[in-house]
């Protein structure tokens, strides 16, 4: 008996949560002045209950652009220093590294501000730093996970073939590690869109400037705006990542078969011995 595929289903797209989430985002960002009169019954104390100081189109593209510069650095950075442990010529800074990355997460973001702004003044820089400095972690760990998740027969097999060390890393490690640094990169990125926000206490442009002004200013309102834009960002975001690691999972599957030799199956072997037979032609055993 044949094993048909189930059909697909048209509307499946409706049960997938990442194009409502990022509807919801986008109507927010561009549409929160006309939640005015629904900001005005929430909080009738407020005279001003919309934030107008920026416009929230400003605010996230500020917002996704420091995150994204930061969340690079700390790819390259941690990327090249898990790389670096996880081979014989850095396999003794294995604990140092480790030890500063950790550091570096547990320091609070705050202080790293207090820290940088005497020295490099305010405005983006100092977040850059704090940011690159906190979502070092994730993606260290993830990359030496990774790469020690590679098979040893899988590199000595490259190695046996001739491969240079950089092949090695580029076309068999990096590749065969890519699912595990992805959920560090993952990690890392969600990290710091939350932690972004913290950032506009030292003059950066963020999504937290609504939220930090309505603290200094007891406006729930301001707050509200500021952290739903926020979460929605970083749920997206996190939705993206998935989408992304489950197409990374199905071009991975489609490479191994395309690479496995076609086996004959039984059923297949015994169609073709049926249409010798009705071709009049012998099975090979009988020729």
């Amino acid at each position: 008996m044949s094993h048909q595929p189930s059909p697909r289903n048209p509307y499946r797209w409706f049960a997938d949560p990442l194009p409502w989430a990022l509807l919801v985002l986008v109507s927010l960002m561009f549409g929160m002045p006309l939640l005015t009169p629904v900001f005005k019954a929430l909080f009738p104390e407020l005279q001003r209950p919309l934030y107008l100081q920026d416009t929230f189109p400003a605010l996230v593209a500020a917002h996704i652009s420091i995150v994204a510069i930061s969340s690079a650095i700390s790819i390259v950075v941690g990327v090249g220093a898990g790389v670096f442990v996880t081979h014989s010529i850095g396999r003794d800074f294995r604990p140092l590294v480790e030890t500063v990355v950790a550091i570096g997460q547990t320091f609070p973001p705050v202080a790293v501000l207090a820290v940088a702004v005497p020295i490099i003044g305010f405005g983006t820089q100092p977040a850059l730093i704090a940011l690159a400095l906190y979502g070092l972690l994730p993606i260290v760990q993830s990359t030496i996970a990774g790469i020690e998740s590679v098979p040893e027969p899988v590199s000595e097999a490259a190695r046996g073939l001739g491969m240079s060390r950089w092949r090695i890393l580029t076309q068999v490690e990096l590749p065969l590690a890519l699912p595990v640094l992805l959920a560090g990169v993952r990690t890392s990125v969600i990290i710091n869109i939350g932690t972004a926000a913290i950032a506009s206490t030292v003059g950066a442009k963020t999504l937290g400037s609504p939220i930090i002004v309505g603290l200094s200013g007891f406006n729930t309102a301001y707050i509200l705006q500021g952290a739903l834009l926020v979460g929605l960002l970083a749920v997206v975001t996190d939705l993206a990542f998935d989408r992304l690691l489950q197409r990374l999972e199905h071009w991975r599957h489609a490479g191994e078969e395309k690479r496995t030799p076609a086996k004959t199956s039984p059923v297949l072997g015994g169609s073709r011995a049926r249409r010798g037979g009705q071709t009049g032609q012998l099975p090979p055993d009988k020729a």
